[in-house]
C-alpha cells in the first residue's frame, strides 16, 4: 500500500489483507537500518483476525522515498502524519529498538494518537558503540557485522531459527545490506542522540507493554525496567536467554505477548503465553 506523508511516497505493508480504516490500526515501526520485513508475521496476524495494519518502510528505507529522518522527535511527528495519511484517528503503535524509541516519542508527543503502545527491546535511551557509528559512517560492512552479532542471542549463533532452512543472522544482514548508503548511520546516530526516554515516558497515559531480551547486548533488559518505571501502566514480559533481534529469535513468543494489545476479538489459537517476570 502507498500513502503520502508530508509529500513523499511512503510503502506501508497491510499483512495481506485490503487496508480497512475502519478496524482498530496496529501501526508497526521497525528497528535501524531494517525494513517492514521484520514484521511479517505480526502484521500478517494482526491483520488476519480484525485489525488494519501498516508496517511502514520509515523514511529513505525499503520502499519509502526520501532521505532517513535525523531524530526520534521527526520519526515521531512522521508516524503522526502516517496515522492521519491512513484516514484515521488512533492508533495502537508496536516499535523494535529504534522504533520503540519512536513509538513512545509519538506517544508523548500525540497522546491523542494513540491507543497503546507495544514496545520491544526498548530502553529510554539507546547509546551506540563508538565503533559501530564510526563504522556505519564509513558505510563498512563492518557495522553490519557489528549489528548482527551484538543484537543475536546465543541461540542465533548455532542456528536456532524456528523456521526450518532459514538462518536468522545471515537474513538480518541480507536485511541490513539492502538498505541504502548512510540509512544505518542516520538511525543509529539519532539513536545516539535522544536524551528524552525517561521524561516522555512520564507523559504517556497508554497502556505499554514491553517486551524485553534477558540477554540483550544492545538494550539490556535493566534499561527497558528503568523504561517501565516511568510508565504510568506498564506490563513487563522478559523472555529468558533472547537477544535483541526478538521478532527472528522468539517469533511466537512475542506474538503471544501482544496479540491482546489492539482491544480486537481474537481468534483462538496455540500461540503460548509466556509469564510476566
Amino acid at each position: 500500500m502507498q500513502l503520502v506523508v508530508h509529500g513523499r511516497k511512503v510503502y506501508a505493508a497491510t499483512g495481506g489483507r485490503e487496508f480497512d480504516p475502519a478496524l482498530p490500526l496496529v501501526v508497526f515501526l521497525h528497528g535501524a537500518g531494517f525494513d517492514h520485513t521484520v514484521w511479517a508475521l505480526l502484521a500478517r496476524w494482526f491483520a488476519h483476525r480484525g485489525a488494519a495494519v501498516l508496517a511502514p518502510d520509515l523514511p529513505g528505507h525499503g520502499r519509502s522515498e526520501g532521505a532517513p529522518l535525523r531524530s526520534i522527535g521527526e520519526l515521531a511527528d512522521w508516524t503522526a502524519a502516517l496515522i492521519d495519511a491512513a484516514g484515521v484517528r488512533k492508533a495502537t503503535l508496536i516499535g523494535h529498538s529504534m522504533g520503540a524509541l519512536v513509538a513512545l516519542e509519538a506517544a508523548a508527543r500525540h497522546p491523542e494518537r494513540v491507543k497503546a503502545l507495544g514496545l520491544i527491546a526498548a530502553a529510554p535511551a539507546m547509546p551506540v558503540n563508538a565503533g559501530l557509528l564510526k563504522a556505519a559512517e564509513a558505510n563498512d560492512r563492518a557495522a553490519i557485522d557489528m549489528v548482527n552479532l551484538w543484537g543475536h542471542g546465543h541461540r542465533a549463533g548455532l542456528g536456532g531459527s524456528l523456521a526450518p532452512g532459514l538462518w536468522m543472522a545471515g537474513g538480518g544482514a541480507r536485511v541490513l545490506e539492502r538498505a541504502g548508503e548512510g540509512v544505518l548511520f542516520a538511525d543509529l546516530a539519532a539513536c545516539n542522540d535522544y536524551r528524552d526516554g525517561l521524561s516522555s515516558a512520564a507523559k504517556v497515559e497508554a497502556p505499554v507493554t514491553l517486551v524485553l531480551g534477558e540477554r540483550d547486548q544492545m538494550t539490556p533488559a535493566k534499561r527497558g525496567r528503568e523504561l517501565a518505571a516511568a510508565l504510568a501502566n506498564a506490563h513487563v514480559v522478559i523472555l529468558k536467554g533472547a537477544g535483541h533481534m526478538l521478532m527472528s529469535e522468539r517469533p511466537d513468543e512475542v506474538l503471544g505477548v501482544l496479540r491482546g494489545l489492539a482491544g480486537i476479538e481474537m481468534q483462538q489459537n496455540r500461540i503460548g503465553k509466556p509469564k510476566a517476570d
